[in-house]
């Protein structure tokens, strides 16, 4: 939000922009007064996308995202989940997963995800719904399991997870990294800007840098990024307003 209203506070002249992300969105739903809206940003690109996975401890006895249910359900109220602070996407994501599989977890919050991959690596947090850049490692380690992703296909660098969907579960969701400007830049700079970013993004050294970190290097138009920003939004206000999630 600093960074937001930093960007907001300087000319709209194309010179200062905004990595913006998903949190753009959330924080508007969250914060009752977050110092800005959305309609106060202007996009320009997308310039990633990446999927979460459902990391499991080894500990908890099962293989798979049906027999972890089955497992949640036998045990409820055992388990825990671990999240990044109050209204984070990982909390929105368990939240609703819990929801949708009617299974009851406890909920415990972290300072930051690398102290919670250490924590479900040794069994004291059994669940975490994380980016799956983050967990990538500990599961080719065999130090976690990956039960699910929340793509909406099978991803190029996890080809052996199944997604949600599989599991007859209809969810996608994923995060994003964009370019923005505030609001009032002029059409030319951002038409200009958005060539040169997607530009850099087709190019074959993004491609690689973006897809070894497990994301999807994509770019798109000003109003396709304004309709990611607009899902955002959907996707998690709903799950904010039900579960008290909103803050001063």
């Amino acid at each position: 939000m600093l960074a937001t209203r930093d960007v907001l506070a300087q000319p709209r002249d194309g010179y200062t922009l905004l990595l913006c992300t998903h949190f753009e969105a959330i924080n508007t739903a969250v914060y009752k007064n977050a110092g800005f809206k959305l309609a106060d940003l202007a996009p320009i690109s997308l310039i990633a996308k990446y999927y979460y996975g459902v990391a499991l401890a080894n500990a908890v006895p099962a293989t798979d995202f049906d027999s972890f249910v089955e497992y949640a359900k036998a045990h409820p109220g055992e388990l825990s989940y671990a999240t990044v602070g109050t209204a984070s996407a990982q909390e929105i994501l368990a939240r609703q997963l819990e929801k949708l599989t009617g299974i009851s977890m406890n909920r415990i919050p972290f300072r930051g995800g690398s102290q919670i991959v250490q924590e479900v690596v040794a069994g004291r947090v059994q669940v975490y719904v994380s980016p799956t850049l983050a967990i990538v490692p500990q599961y080719e380690a065999k130090q976690v399991k990956i039960l699910a992703v929340t793509a909406p296909e099978r991803l190029h660098n996890l080809p052996d997870i199944p997604t949600l969907r599989e599991r007859h579960i209809d969810f996608v969701r994923f995060g994003w990294l964009g370019i923005c400007a505030g609001a009032g830049t002029p059409q030319p700079i951002v038409d200009l800007v958005q060539r040169h970013i997607a530009a850099i993004v087709a190019s074959d050294g993004y491609r690689t840098l973006i897809e070894k970190a497990g994301s999807v290097p994509v770019a798109s138009t000003p109003a396709e990024l304004q309709q990611v920003i607009a899902q955002t939004l959907d996707d998690t206000a709903a799950t904010i307003r039900e579960f008290g999630m909103q803050q001063e």
